[in-house]
């Protein structure tokens, strides 16, 4: 069926396409939300060590340098660095690692450091480069650049701790190249991380949307095809998704089962009705030949040919009805579906209606029924429905002219039903036949239902409202003997539906 089912081209792009772009960009925008975060987080964190590594390390500079009660010289200044920390707790893991001198630790975490006196000369540096003071003291931590280098610079005077006279000034200035390194480096993870993201959902998107939209494109396909040639056989394959696509192809299936049903019918009506107005047509069309040709100077011949031409066409507008009768009852309005009507007082006014028409019948009404009942069918159209079945007891009953119709209740609780039977004593008819007498056009013998005006569509439109109101009919029928209809209605839920 697949080979049968050919792509058309679309007007734009595919769902499949979209739903791919729209799900690359969904995780573009939520990887992109997550790496600006996490970027901005990790250099925040980044940043934050660094500042304290530079605070410690200012702070026991100074904590060294103070000790001393005279101006800073390049002999104390390397001897109280270069001495070692007498409590090993005053380091953390990775200083315990290095060497245990103060210079050692500046020299591993890449601080350049200058020692001025209170004159402000240059005394001690780290690096062995001449490097003025900046500035004489600043608040906080300041990002300035010296050559082509960019870091923390930190000036802090130094007093001593014994007399608190200012001594010198130390200078501090804390590299970052590891710092921007490693912040450029986590910029680059993430940006890679984010272009394959995209590219790993774009192909995994388009390879899910094409998996889940593909029951779509050939429900969409079978039903271009199905436009194109209404009759043709195709349908939807079994998904066995379990899912609401499985539930759509079925629902699909199945209109289209029923579709086909309907035009097989309309052929097959068209086709009996073009069968059935032949031989009227033809009989007035002979008649007014004959007229025309030599019967209108004999009055007999006259008067036959034109009650024989009227006695026909009267028969093809009682066709006409019946068939606009049954084309309602198949595309019936749902609004008529909900109506109500008491079931007793419409059986029982038929039956008097029938009374005063057919005076030579006997026509008896056995009422079981209570007068409360009421039956969800449209008023009118139940009067129809009695009005075809006790025409049709009517017409093919013999010499016993009894008709018998029963009212009754059928069932309990729920599946409580109104139990309506029309019995006559006359032709009967075989099994077979009784099997077709619900089919369009079917008469049992059609040489003696023409002569009772019969078109074989009444109990067809009796079958419709039947069914359309979820009601069943059954037959009972003997040759010779007669035949019982009965037919089962549902009663209304509840005494506050609308009744007509």
């Amino acid at each position: 069926m697949l080979e049968a089912i050919k792509d058309r081209k679309s007007t734009g792009p595919s769902l499949t396409v979209k739903w791919a772009f729209a799900s690359s960009v969904f995780i573009f925008i939520v990887f992109t939300i997550f790496a600006v975060v996490t970027y901005k987080t990790s250099v925040d964190l980044l940043t934050t060590n660094e500042r304290k590594k530079m605070e410690r390390i200012v702070q026991k500079v100074e904590e060294r340098l103070s000790i001393q009660d005279s101006d800073l010289t390049i002999i104390t200044t390397i001897s109280e660095l270069q001495r070692e920390d007498e409590a090993e707790g005053d380091r953390d893991e990775g200083q315990k690692n290095n060497a245990g001198t103060l210079l050692s630790e500046i020299t591993a975490e890449g601080v350049v450091l200058n020692v001025y006196s209170p004159d402000k000369f240059l005394v001690y540096s780290s690096d062995g480069k001449e490097i003025n003071l900046i500035q004489k003291e600043s608040d906080g931590l300041k990002t300035v650049g010296l050559g082509q280098e960019t870091g923390y610079l930190k000036t802090q005077e130094i007093h001593s701790a014994l007399n608190g006279k200012l001594i010198g000034y130390i200078q501090i200035f804390y590299k970052l190249d590891e710092f921007y390194l490693l912040r450029t480096e986590l910029l680059i993870v993430l940006l890679i991380l984010e272009c394959l993201s995209m590219l790993i959902s774009s192909v995994l998107g388009f390879f899910l949307a094409n998996y889940f939209l593909n029951p779509i494109k050939i429900l969409k396909n079978t039903m271009e095809i199905i436009k194109d040639d209404p009759k043709s056989e195709m349908k939807m394959e079994e998904l066995n998704t379990n899912d609401e696509l499985e539930d759509l192809a079925k629902i699909f299936n199945e209109m289209i089962l029923q579709m086909r049903a309907y035009i097989e019918s309309q052929e097959q009506f068209v086709s009996d009705v073009s069968h059935e107005l032949r031989t009227p047509v033809a009989i007035v069309e002979g008649h007014l030949s004959m007229l025309a040709r030599w019967g209108k100077d004999d009055p007999e011949v006259l008067a036959k040919g034109i009650d024989a031409s009227l006695q026909e066409i009267s028969r093809m507008k009682n066709l006409v009805q019946e068939m606009l009768e049954l084309s309602r009852a198949e595309v019936m309005d749902d609004s008529f579906l909900s109506k109500t009507t008491w079931a007793k007082e419409v059986v029982q006014r038929t039956v008097e209606n029938f009374r005063l028409l057919h005076a030579d019948f006997e026509i008896i009404f056995e009422d079981q029924l209570p007068k409360d009942k009421i039956v969800k069918f449209y008023k009118y159209h139940f009067e129809q429905l009695m009005i075809i079945m006790i025409d049709n007891a009517i017409k093919y009953s013999k010499d016993d002219h009894r008709i018998i119709v029963s009212v009754a209740l059928a069932g309990s609780g729920e599946s409580e039903r109104v139990k309506i039977s029309i019995q006559d004593f006359g032709e009967g008819m075989s099994q077979e036949d009784a099997g077709k007498i619900f089919n369009r056009f079917y008469r049992v013998d059609k040489a003696r239902a023409r002569t009772k005006g019969g078109n074989g569509l009444g109990l067809s439109i009796a079958k419709k409202f039947i069914t359309n109101y979820k009601g069943t009919i059954t037959v009972d029928t003997e040759l010779d003997k007669g035949t019982t209809f009965t037919i089962y209605l549902p009663l209304a839920l509840n005494q506050f539906e609308t009744i007509d």
